[in-house]
């Protein structure tokens, strides 16, 4: 098979099965990966043809996977050093993650894990103002689980703000958004906890929803 074919082939099937796997989680599809894919195959081939260079389809795959999925692959760096206690590495990683051009969902799912980490080192007021910018600007390209993720940061960080009302309404928002979520686990110990002892806050962790006994907020 000529080999230019191959390339170009083999970068139309990456976008079919990566271009398809979001359908598959349920989530928004990324035209912008696809549109990436296509500039990339096409500045390839066309360096290929004049200086007479032979692509290699196995490295011509790798450097389109690194290249397309570069933001998630931050995001997932951010996660980590946060669950490791680095919180303000992490910090910087997720902000670089939305300066190399993340597609919108992407740059969402970054916001959501830079408000929760936020919560974690105590910049309340600076992760409801973007938590509640998520939820305002992209909560129906949200798929569940990230949605379920946002409202319970956000609700953690208004009980620590002291605004339970607020956090009620959060953490409701939670178990509405994916009942079968962590965050919705959580969320369910914090208002139980409430309903039996009159406030979210527990005595033993101190922090309110914080223990052990309702889950770790966190990233997504």
């Amino acid at each position: 098979m000529n080999p230019h074919l191959l390339i170009l082939l083999e970068a139309l099937l990456f976008i079919l099965v990566f271009g398809g796997l979001p359908v598959l989680r349920k989530e928004e599809p990324s035209l912008q990966l696809a549109v990436e894919v296509l500039v990339l195959t096409g500045l390839g081939l066309g360096a290929s043809l004049l200086i007479g260079l032979r692509l290699d389809p196995i490295f011509f795959l790798i450097f389109l996977y690194l290249i397309t999925v570069r933001c998630r692959m931050l995001i997932d760096l951010g996660n980590l050093l946060s669950s490791r206690g680095y919180h303000q590495l992490a910090l910087s990683v997720y902000r670089l993650a939305m300066r190399v051009g993340p597609d919108f969902p992407t740059r969402l799912i970054a916001l959501i894990s830079y408000g929760a980490v936020l919560v974690r080192v105590g910049a309340l007021e600076e992760a409801v103002r973007i938590l509640e910018k998520v939820l305002e600007k992209g909560r129906e390209r949200l798929h569940p689980k990230h949605e379920s993720a946002c409202h319970y940061n956000l609700g953690v960080a208004y009980l620590r703000l002291g605004k339970e009302g607020r956090a009620v309404h959060e953490f409701n928002e939670t178990i509405d958004a994916w009942p079968l979520s962590l965050y919705a686990r959580g969320a369910r110990a914090a208002l139980e906890r409430r309903r039996s002892t009159g406030s979210m806050v527990s005595k033993e962790a101190g922090e309110g929803e914080e223990g052990d006994e309702t889950g770790d907020e966190g990233a997504v």
